[in-house]
């Protein structure tokens, strides 16, 4: 039954949350599955039981799909000369409402970031009044604070020459973009924030009642909705560009999501090309999840990605190492 369902829940990042919204909910649960399906393949190639063949058979199915959730290590043979990086953060205000008993949270974010010193930064849940010191990146685009939004900001080493804003309708959320002058190249960069459904994710899953659960799925379905929309707005903006595209965010949902089929394209997820472990970018007791991207155009190799555990926010910032072929 779990291998069968892992195989049909492949499919659900085909299945657009506006035609069926509460069966798109269940792509969270693929993660979940594929542990499940592993223990099973072990168990039954130890007891030798012939139901081996279904549970290793789907998990080969899903070649893509596990390695989307696990990726072994990988030695890159390329060069890292004439490399940038990129990193995205989503910082959740800097802490500003002590949602972590840590005054020092702000600083200590801000010398993690300089300490890294990537040529690019992508924040998400940016918060301009903190009062921090990123005078070090002389290129800066961001969300208007006064619009009552949650804040973006993209901070660059790197020239902007254009930028340009994604207003999603009815949210508070949205998205920015900047054309970045690396060399003698114009780049695309987006900057990207996607619905969240605003609750809890390390809430007691197990002492919800039906109609706790009933409740949650309503909001997971009105979220996943909206993420829809939002991201074949960003998908449409992206089509239309005229430079190679880079896209970092907090899409709110996992690799195994329609949002996420969308969003990506044609382009590279840069820890699939070059990450190693869970990649986990979110702080979810029950099981490694990964939530936050970076994709890039096929015109780019990805040379190193890196995601750092620290409990600075909800959610740990990722970073890759690029390179842009002529």
């Amino acid at each position: 039954m779990v291998a069968l369902l892992l195989l049909l829940f492949y499919g659900l990042t085909y299945v657009p949350p506006k035609s069926y919204a509460l069966i798109s909910t269940l792509s969270l649960t693929v993660p979940l599955l594929i542990v499940l399906n592993i223990l099973f393949t072990v168990y039954w190639l130890i007891k030798l039981k012939k139901q081996l063949i279904l549970s290793l058979l789907v998990l080969v199915l899903g070649y893509n799909h596990v390695l989307s959730f696990y990726k072994f290590s990988s030695e890159s043979t390329l060069k890292s000369e004439d490399t940038f990086s990129i990193m995205s953060y989503n910082v959740r205000l800097f802490n500003v409402y002590n949602w972590i008993d840590d005054k020092t949270i702000p600083t200590k974010i801000q010398e993690f970031v300089l300490e890294e010193s990537p040529n690019i930064l992508c924040f998400q849940e940016y918060d301009s009044s903190t009062d921090l010191d990123f005078k070090s990146y002389p290129y800066k685009h961001q969300t208007n604070p006064a619009k009552n939004k949650s804040e973006l900001a993209i901070l660059s080493a790197y020239k902007i020459v254009n930028s340009g804003y994604i207003d999603f309708p009815n949210s508070a959320n949205s998205a920015i973009y900047a054309d970045l002058l690396i060399e003698t190249d114009t780049v695309r960069l987006y900057n990207v924030h996607l619905q969240s459904s605003g609750i809890d994710a390390n809430v007691g899953v197990e002492t919800l009642d039906s109609k706790q659960s009933n409740k949650l799925l309503k909001r997971l379905e009105t979220t996943f909705n909206a993420q829809q929309y939002q991201a074949e707005m960003v998908a449409n903006h992206v089509a239309k560009s005229p430079y190679k595209v880079l896209m970092c965010g907090d899409f709110n949902n996992t690799v195994y999501s329609y949002v996420y089929r969308i969003l990506k394209g044609d382009l590279q997820d840069t820890f699939e090309a070059s990450g190693t472990g869970f990649g986990s970018t979110f702080d979810f007791k029950y099981f490694p999840v990964r939530i936050d991207f970076i994709l890039a155009d096929q015109s780019f190799s990805s040379i190193t990605f890196k995601n750092y555990t620290i409990p600075y926010s909800d959610h740990f910032p990722l970073l890759s190492e690029l390179m842009l072929h002529k």
